[in-house]
């Protein structure tokens, strides 16, 4: 399993189970709470003691970067049977809620979701707003399902910003999908 070609910086965390139990079949974005680079990102999660990580990153000017290869689960979404399942995204954004995102960030969330879904022979982005749906979901074989890390711990992230463009996120991937 390959990663993302778009990523511009690398450090890789020591923070993750290695080797998936499950194959990709979700993609879950998250607000880092800060207008960070991506090196400064990377640096929450060069600590063991941090107990957190990401597989990826996006630093406020759009630039991604990589914390844990693709290919193994990730410490991210207080739940590790998304985080077996998921592609997980640490994006910049305002400190306070609703975590807003600079157009930058958005517009590199979205190609990288793009990204994610053509490498692993994805068709089309599923945004399902109510989590009991969403995870009750049977995910077809050419399909990745948004999740959000409130769904699994009691958080707000990705922040009300992002959790309320999700809908246009999918229906921007999913329009370039079908280029």
């Amino acid at each position: 399993m390959a990663n993302s070609p778009l990523v511009t910086y690398t450090r890789l965390s020591p923070n993750h189970s290695g080797k998936r139990t499950c194959s990709i079949s979700r993609i879950t974005p998250h607000a880092v709470v800060g207008q960070l680079s991506v090196e400064r990102i990377c640096d929450c999660f060069k600590d063991s003691s941090r107990q957190a990580s990401c597989n990826y990153c996006i630093g406020a000017d759009g630039r991604i970067g990589l914390c844990v290869d693709e290919e193994n689960r990730s410490w991210c979404s207080s739940s590790r049977d998304n985080d077996h399942r998921a592609v997980t995204i640490e994006c910049a954004s305002d400190l306070t809620e609703p975590y807003t995102m600079k157009p930058e960030v958005y517009a590199a969330l979205v190609d990288l979701c793009v990204d994610i879904c053509r490498r692993n022979g994805k068709k089309r982005l599923v945004w399902i707003a109510n989590r009991d749906k969403a995870l009750n979901y049977s995910v077809r074989s050419d399909e990745m399902l948004l999740t959000v890390h409130r769904w699994f711990a009691r958080k707000s992230c990705p922040g009300n910003w992002l959790f309320g463009k999700l809908g246009d996120l999918a229906q921007e991937v999913n329009s370039r999908l079908g280029e």
